[in-house]
């Protein structure tokens, strides 16, 4: 249902409104005189002209000067608006959004993350606007705002919805096969039921350690199962020989707490044998010394264990997988999720076609190197997920295997 009474879906309808009505009243009185004109002076009356007039400085500036004033009311009705919509107001709540093929994520300034939008009444939202794959624009039709969502670049949008409800919101741009169903919602809250969705989950249940590695991007270089990367494995170190260049030599040392420090603080010292010295200094204003003990400790195995690991059906929600795959058994862009442990399928493998079980290891593959087995009669263009990490992708897989 488009509302009428929030900010921003005002600004765009009342300059549509004097725009359009100005166009409606110009074209009906033109269309009139014309009409007046052909039938007043028709040739059959006046074969031959009999008006000796040749100008009028008054009709010539009324024609003038008139015209120019309507275009510029119109130009300046439209340009404050416009600013207006840019303009965000100082007590708005941000929300980082993501769109991807084919589903959009929320990330709210405490770390959650949803599929979709979730405001309170009332409250002006400022949404920053981001792409992971090609371009995508977001569009709340009810609130009147659209703007792209470009790779490499941050844009937003703002708006304040006066009324609870549910919002659609759409991808207005094609953006490949699955573009039509990338669909979410606004879903705007009473400002009491917001508060209570707001509270703040139960503490996050992972070692601290591994939290701080994954939001400083280390997965990206440092596998943690023992499998080759851009940087040494992270698997298995404590007491674990390792090769090092100092100083030019090359010498064998023990890994322990000090030697994890220095790597951190100062990478490029001691340069694991194999490896480019590529790796960032992370000073204390990068991460802090607690933080930095957190990590030593994990990568030491003296970190508490997790409680609870992470939740498969949350993830492939969070990560917009079900933007793709379905979880009842109807056709979609790619294979449906429902009776997948088990199931008998065909992909083409280098080239070649063969009938594999899909079991854990088929779906860590399908995960990680999505374009490796292609289950047949699907496109690969699944990206991988090589932001999850190896407790998230476990999550993943058992949940999966269930279905």
């Amino acid at each position: 249902m488009n509302q009428l009474n929030n900010p921003t879906a005002q600004a765009v309808d009342n300059t549509l409104i004097y725009i359009f009505g100005f166009s409606l009243l110009l074209l009906l009185g033109i269309t009139l005189v014309t009409i007046y004109f052909v039938i007043k002076y028709r040739r059959s009356k006046y074969p031959e002209p009999t008006s000796d007039a040749h100008g009028s400085w008054i009709l010539e500036t009324v024609w003038t000067v008139l015209p120019i004033i309507i275009v510029m009311t119109m130009f300046w009705y439209g340009w404050t608006n416009y600013i207006g919509l840019t303009q965000v107001p100082d007590n708005a709540m941000e929300v980082k959004a993501t769109a991807r093929m084919w589903s959009w994520q929320f990330e709210y300034p405490d770390g959650r993350k949803t599929d979709k939008l979730y405001v309170p009444v009332d409250k002006p939202v400022k949404v920053l606007l981001h792409s992971a794959d090609v371009i995508h624009s977001f569009f709340a039709p009810a609130f009147r705002i659209k703007k792209d969502c470009v790779p490499g670049m941050e844009t937003y949008v703002w708006f304040k919805a006066t009324e609870p409800g549910s919002y659609d919101v759409q991808c207005a741009e094609y953006c490949g096969v699955g573009h039509a169903a990338m669909l979410t919602t606004i879903e705007v809250l009473p400002a009491a039921e917001y508060a209570d969705w707001a509270k703040p989950q139960q503490a996050d249940q992972e070692p601290r350690g591994l939290t701080v590695l994954n939001e400083q991007g280390c997965i990206g270089c440092h596998s943690l199962d023992g499998s080759d990367g851009v940087g040494p494995s992270l698997y298995q170190l404590a007491g674990k020989e390792q090769e090092v260049e100092k100083d030019g030599k090359s010498i064998e040392i023990k890994i322990d707490a000090d030697y994890l420090k220095r790597s951190i603080r100062e990478p490029n010292a001691e340069i694991v044998e194999g490896f480019q010295p590529m790796m960032p200094a992370y000073d204390q204003s990068t991460i802090n010394d607690a933080d930095l003990q957190a990590v030593v400790d994990y990568l030491l195995g003296k970190a508490t264990a997790a409680k609870a690991g992470p939740d498969g059906a949350t993830l492939i929600k969070e990560n917009g997988c079900l933007g793709c795959h379905s979880t009842d058994g109807s056709e979609s862009i790619a294979p449906t999720f429902k009776g997948l442990g088990g199931r008998q399928v065909t992909v083409e493998s280098d080239g070649k076609e063969i009938t594999i079980t899909v079991d854990a290891d088929y779906l860590r593959r399908s995960l990680l190197k999505p374009n490796a087995d292609i289950v047949k009669g699907f496109s690969p263009m699944m990206p991988a997920a090589d932001n999850l990490s190896p407790e998230e992708i476990d999550a993943i897989v058992n949940y999966l295997l269930k279905q």
